[in-house]
């Protein structure tokens, strides 16, 4: 039987690296048999997202590179390079990013896939 090694996956610095690059995600957890997901995330100057709530899964983010305000039930709050944040599920969200942009690695349990059965009659 194969065992599990450790390895790198990427270099989170070089992925961030381009302030002035697309929305969205620059890398994504996908080896198999993994128990989280994580993001690497770009959003460029001002760009924003929306107001939003997770109900199920809490979330680790860590600012990687440039800085935002996030908008929190409890007011705004700045957050930049260096950054560890704890988003518990059920918490309203949104986030702006700076002048410079912000890139973030999110990482949260991973969401179970959805099972289709068989109806058992009687049940």
């Amino acid at each position: 039987m194969d065992q599990p090694v450790p390895r790198i996956l990427a270099d989170l610095h070089a992925l961030a690296d381009d302030p002035a690059g697309e929305s969205g995600a620059r890398w994504r957890l996908a080896e198999p048999g993994r128990q989280l997901d994580a993001n690497l995330v770009h959003l460029p100057a001002g760009r924003r997202i929306d107001s939003h709530v997770e109900p199920d899964l809490d979330l680790l983010l860590v600012v990687v590179a440039g800085d935002g305000i996030f908008g929190t039930a409890a007011g705004p709050q700045h957050v930049a390079a260096g950054n560890l944040v704890w988003l518990p599920h059920g918490a309203k969200r949104e986030l702006t990013a700076g002048a410079d942009g912000l890139s973030y690695l999110t990482v949260h349990r991973r969401r179970p896939g959805l099972q289709i059965r068989n109806a058992v009659p009687g049940a």
